[in-house]
């Protein structure tokens, strides 16, 4: 499949972006989590192809793309990243998909933008997980804990291994070479901001922090939420509620998958999504 990489200065920063599939196919915009990267979405790149043109990129203070030295890492920044990334691209109309943070980021962006989105799909995100879920605190905890650099290789092997037991070996080594980068005498450290980031999440600005029910009941596009059955974030109520505040939107659960639901289930999740985005309005 063809493949290009390249950076786009957007807001101050520069982008990494990444575009699979032929340029004249239909736009498919994915949106990483919060120590997510573009690379994420090779697989379901390849799995859309050839009727779709997967654009992913490094969110700020992501992988290759610049970090933040204000620290901005709110919502609304992240939203204005995607909007100057559309732009850029002259995606006037396309379909979005976002995991986690970057389910929050194209909830809010799709209500904002009714006209330039055509079908949507959130992984494992939605009102009240970013908050009060079990598994937003372990991401807190996460961050808290979370050595700032690594002796060696095998020694950030097996921290991903106990934190994300349930993501294949293949897959965990992927985000690993995409999440770390070398450092003098064979140590590694983080390619992400994960002061910058840990500081935002552990003590937001409250007048920053959105509340996402607004944004799903104002989307207009059909949309499909993808909740891991063994999912300690987005709960199979809240999912429901969603669906029944908003006839646009439908849910299923995918069984197998955690949090990181087209990591632990790739097969179930990339065959969803293409069906569903393949489907006319």
């Amino acid at each position: 499949m063809e493949r290009r990489d390249f950076t786009l200065p957007v807001n101050g920063l520069n982008l990494r972006v990444t575009q699979w599939g032929d340029a004249h196919a239909r736009p498919v915009l994915m949106l990483h989590g919060i120590r997510g990267y573009a690379e994420t979405f090779s697989v379901m790149a390849t799995a859309l192809g050839p009727e779709f043109r997967v654009i992913a990129f490094d969110q700020r203070g992501r992988g290759m793309s610049d970090w933040d030295p204000g620290k901005n890492y709110y919502t609304d920044a992240y939203v204005s990243d995607m909007a100057a990334v559309a732009d850029a691209l002259d995606l006037a109309r396309f379909d979005l998909l976002g995991h986690s943070m970057g389910g929050i980021n194209a909830f809010v962006f799709a209500s904002m933008n009714p006209q330039r989105v055509r079908r949507m799909v959130i992984e494992d995100a939605g009102p009240g997980a970013f908050e009060n879920s079990q598994g937003a605190r372990r991401i807190r905890d996460e961050l808290l804990t979370t050595p700032t650099w690594f002796d060696s290789w095998d020694d950030a092997c097996a921290f991903m291994r106990k934190l994300r037991p349930s993501v294949s070996e293949q897959a965990r080594e992927s985000r690993l070479r995409s999440m770390l980068k070398a450092m003098p005498e064979g140590a590694y450290t983080w390619r992400y901001d994960h002061e910058g980031i840990a500081q935002t999440r552990l003590n937001p600005d409250p007048e920053r922090v959105v509340d996402l029910w607004p944004h799903v009941r104002a989307i207009q596009c059909p949309t499909l939420v993808l909740r891991g059955g063994l999912s300690d974030y987005l709960q199979a109520e809240a999912a429901e509620r969603m669906a029944q505040c908003n006839p646009q939107l439908q849910w299923m659960e995918v069984p197998g998958a955690g949090h990181y639901v087209h990591d632990d289930q790739p097969e179930i999740v990339c065959r969803a999504v293409r069906e569903f985005l393949l489907q006319d309005d």
